[in-house]
């Protein structure tokens, strides 16, 4: 199955799925249940196979739990992080959900099982709360056990229903286009702001790039305020992954998507020693200040959210800011994000990180941390997008690729903004948009309309100016004028009104004439 046909197939499904749960469960909430059931589904199946190790022989889903030695237990949850008994596999809750009357709390107990196998295991902060958001019991699955059971056997069966194969041979990224799909459909409808929490996979794609351009091995790869993982896991499906050597490291602030980080990791084949996702502010409570510096960061942080700034005295000291001298604004926290991208960067790496344009030309504290970066030569690259390629907001973002190893004292600018496809709702970049973007970034060489490379001397003289439209001339698309041919149209066409002019001259003159003669 291509993987054209494997997304449809998954839209479709769900599409299914939320018809048969309509109007008993708001579509936002919906969504948490389709990705913890599609979660669940995974680490079964991963689980099952790990157990089974490629014996045909062995069917870990249809042995009894008494067989399963404490042995094997320890060394399954120091291997994958967790355990799951063979009764507790999803095929084997599935097989007996039309007709189990206690399936919302039997459910419960089994997550609740599944997170605390990790207790006392170096897999435990990387398990625990994973199912914090299927939330069996609620009441917005229905009023009574029976309104519950019903719905949820929908999701349950739904879900056994994709045929993918295996999920790690799927073509697509099965979590990312489940949770895509459902952002794009409920978001909006909702008038839920979830779309912040997600970067769709062809911008994520561009990101990754970026950030992990020419560098053959990269120690780990960080993002700061992470949300559902997309942005990292770019990164592993792009690169092969020995050249992450210590893996995915990240920090999100809300719950329900710090979740979702953890599940993609798995979903992707991310052992629980291989990442380290945490759950805080990044800018007032950051973790990681003893695993830095990191050879790539890649991050898409909340556009111009409020933040504590100059309330907290004690943060112009934070090696972070300390060095740009002044905070950013409390009500436009975006570079203090970059700032602290840029402290937790290694010397040989680069951030890609997506920013709101109006950083790139407002006054005050903004233009002081503008020529910081300049001054110290830490912009190597401004890419201005099209409008519309994210949900939930259709501006047109600018992604700033920051460096501490650049060998001049330019910095690029790239317009992108005409490179997109045109969708039902919102425009995508495509492969070949990415490749033309990539090409450029790599020659840093000026194309007119496209890209050019301005001196640091220019940049001061502009204030500090880091919009791109402020050098890079957007190309004139106006119908050009033959004035030449215009004035010589205009010389005939005045001519034939003075030839016109004196025929009804004429004309009037004869009637004249006849009438007096009459």
């Amino acid at each position: 199955m291509t993987s054209i046909q494997q997304r449809a197939a998954l839209q479709s499904q769900i599409w299914k799925i939320a018809n048969d749960v309509r109007g008993a469960v708001d579509g936002w909430d919906f969504k948490q249940y389709v990705l913890g059931t599609l979660f669940y589904r995974f680490i079964s199946e991963n689980f099952a196979a790990y157990i089974e190790g490629g014996d045909d022989s062995i069917d870990y889903a249809v042995l009894s739990d008494v067989v399963i030695t404490p042995e094997i237990r320890d060394d399954a949850i120091k291997t994958k992080g967790y355990f799951i008994y063979p009764s507790q596999l999803f095929a084997r809750v599935v097989a007996t959900a039309n007709t189990n009357e206690s399936l919302n709390t039997d459910l419960a107990a089994i997550f609740s099982s599944i997170e605390n196998s990790a207790l006392g295991y170096p897999s435990e902060q990387d398990i625990k709360g994973l199912f914090a958001d299927f939330d069996t019991t609620n009441n917005k699955l229905g009023n009574t056990v029976k309104d519950k059971n019903t719905r949820l056997v929908k999701v349950l069966k739904g879900v056994a229903e994709l045929d993918f194969g295996d999920f790690e041979n799927s073509q697509i990224d099965l979590f990312g286009d489940a949770y895509e799909f459902l952002i794009s459909n409920y978001a909006a409808n909702a008038g839920k702001s979830g779309g912040e929490f997600f970067t769709p996979q062809h911008v994520s794609k561009l990101i990754a790039q970026l950030a992990m351009h020419k560098q053959a091995i990269v120690n780990k790869i960080y993002d700061l305020a992470c949300g559902s993982g997309s942005l990292l896991l770019q990164a592993k499906k792009h690169f092969d992954q020995h050249l992450i050597q210590d893996g995915f490291w990240g920090q999100e602030l809300n719950h329900t998507t710090y979740n979702l980080a953890r599940m993609n990791m798995f979903l992707h084949n991310v052992n629980y020693d291989k990442f380290n996702i945490q759950l805080g502010d990044t800018l007032t409570d950051p973790h990681f200040a003893n695993d830095k510096p990191f050879d790539a960061i890649v991050s898409n942080p909340p556009y111009s959210v409020k933040w504590i700034g100059g309330d907290d005295p004690t943060l112009i000291n934070d090696d972070r800011f300390a060095p740009a001298g002044v905070l950013a604004p409390k009500s436009k926290a975006d570079f203090a994000f970059v700032l602290h991208a840029l402290n937790y960067l290694s010397s040989k790496g680069r951030a890609a990180i997506v920013c709101f344009p109006g950083i790139f030309y407002r006054g005050g504290a903004e233009q002081k941390i503008r020529q910081y970066l300049v001054d110290n030569n830490h912009v190597e690259t401004v890419i201005s997008l099209a409008p519309n390629l994210f949900y939930g907001t259709t501006i047109a973002v600018t992604i700033l690729v920051l460096s501490k190893h650049k060998a001049d004292t330019t910095t690029q600018f790239i317009d992108a903004s005409a490179l997109f496809k045109k969708e039902t709702n919102n425009n995508v970049l495509l492969d070949e948009h990415i490749e033309q973007i990539m090409a450029v970034f790599d020659s840093k060489a000026n194309v007119d309309h496209f890209a050019r490379s301005v001196s640091h001397a220019d940049i001061a003289a502009n204030d500090y100016n880091l919009s791109v439209s402020s050098y890079v001339e957007a190309k004139d698309t106006r119908e050009v004028v033959d004035i030449a041919q215009i004035n010589a149209q205009l010389k005939t066409t005045v001519a034939k009104i003075d030839q016109l002019r004196k025929d009804i001259d004429a004309i009037v003159a004869e009637i004249e004439g006849e009438e007096q003669e009459a």
